[in-house]
Order: C-alpha cells, then structure tokens, then sequence
C-alpha cells in the first residue's frame, strides 16, 4: 500500500525512465530538475527533453532551470521556458555566482505573469526578499535548499519554520523543502508545515519501507550480510 502525506511530493531528477516509474505513486504529484542532474543524467537537448518531459507529464507541476550568467539571458530564457506549457515552473537562483541578487528579474518575471520557482534559498533573508518581489496574485514556488545547509552543521528547523510562517502571507505562495537527504525529511517537512517537498528517486523507493518494524530492519540488515557472505566465498577459519 502507498503512503499518504499531507505534503505535496515532487521527484527530482533528470532521467525520464526514472520519471515514469516515480509517476506511478499516486503521491507525486510533480518533478523538479535543475542543470547538474542534467550533466548527471546525459542530456545533450535542454529543450528536446523539457519538450519531451512536458508532453508526457502535462498534468504535473515540473520546474526548469535557467542556465544565464546574466538577468537579460535569464529573461529571454524564461520566456521560452515558460511557453512549454502552463503547468511549467522557472527556475531562478536567488543569487548569481558572483553573489549578486536576482531580485529584480525575480520581480520582473512574476509580474510579467511568468511562474517562478526561486531556488538556492539558504538563508531567511533570502526568503523575504523572494517573496518581497513575487506577485501575490501569480503562483510562485520558494524552495529553500535544507539539505545543503544541514550539510554545514547547522540545525536548519527554526529556518524552516520561520520560512512556513512567512510564506503563508502570501497566498500564491509555496513554500518547498529541497536538497531532500532522507526519507525522514518528508515527514519532518510535513510535521513543519511546509507545502512540497523534492525528492530524488533513490529516496522515493525507500518510502516503501515505511512501516517496517526496527526488529525486521536489523534482521534484513544480517540477511543481506549473510547473502554478501555466500557468494564472496570467503572463510575465517581455512
């Protein structure tokens, strides 16, 4: 039986075999990908696959990457982007590598009509500034990297939960949980209150030991031991 959540659960990724299979829970309901997942998954056509990825998944939220190093190349490709359909998000970087903020093109797409998922978010000021310059009356996805930042050593909830807090001022608003590292993370997600959580495939198959006793956990532990054993052929003793 699949787990219910009360949190909307997309799959990051960028292999379509991989998209298909994670599309056959009912509980994902959209895909994010961004230009590293690309490299990783071989894709050689930004605009073939998204095409590709649009036509097989029209009823699903899926959120595309800029590649620019500058507002003026965002801009023209978020508009192409964006026309792939309507169900599409663009993804912009709340900052560019040189540090500088991209709060007006942010502000400038939204109000244009343009649905924009704001991403690398790492710090409460980044998530005022998003949602200072995103139209209230346009959809708009905050993804707040959680993963990366607990990567840091530092405790991230007090972030999260003030980042639900102020996200709820804004009705057109949702407030994503990403750089997802466990399976525990969705339901910390949830438990928060944060509205979608992205999660890469590896971690969506783990969903189906949710349920599982700790008792059965350490005995398919020694099992898959005693299997890697067998077929080693090794011996202590001889």
């Amino acid at each position: 039986m699949q787990p219910k959540f009360d949190i909307e659960v997309y799959s990051d990724g960028a292999v379509i075999e991989d998209m298909r299979e994670v599309a056959k829970n009912d509980y994902v309901t959209g895909f994010t990908t961004n230009p590293s997942l690309m490299k990783k998954a071989g894709i050689t056509n930004y605009m073939e696959f998204a095409k590709q990825v649009v036509s097989e998944f029209p009823d699903y939220s899926i959120s595309f990457e800029v590649f620019g190093h500058d507002n003026e190349t965002m801009k023209k490709e978020a508009a192409a982007i964006s026309s792939l359909g309507d169900n599409v998000f663009v993804k912009i970087p709340i900052i560019l590598a040189n540090g500088n903020s991209n709060a007006k093109l942010i502000n400038e797409l939204s109000h244009a009509g343009i649905k924009v998922n704001i991403t690398a978010i790492a710090t409460l000021a980044q998530v005022k500034e998003t949602l200072e310059n995103v139209d209230d009356q346009v959809p708009a996805l905050v993804s707040i990297f959680v993963g990366r930042v607990n990567d840091t050593g530092q405790n991230t909830d007090q972030f999260v939960r003030d980042s639900v807090e102020l996200t709820k001022l804004h009705p057109a608003a949702k407030l994503l949980w990403a750089s997802t590292r466990e399976v525990i993370n969705v339901y910390q997600a949830q438990e928060m209150g944060v509205d979608i959580i992205t999660v890469p495939p590896t971690i969506l198959a783990k969903l189906g030991k949710v349920g599982k006793s700790a008792q059965q956990v350490s005995i398919d532990t020694v099992t898959g031991f005693d299997k890697d054993i067998s077929s080693l052929g090794f011996s202590i003793l001889d």
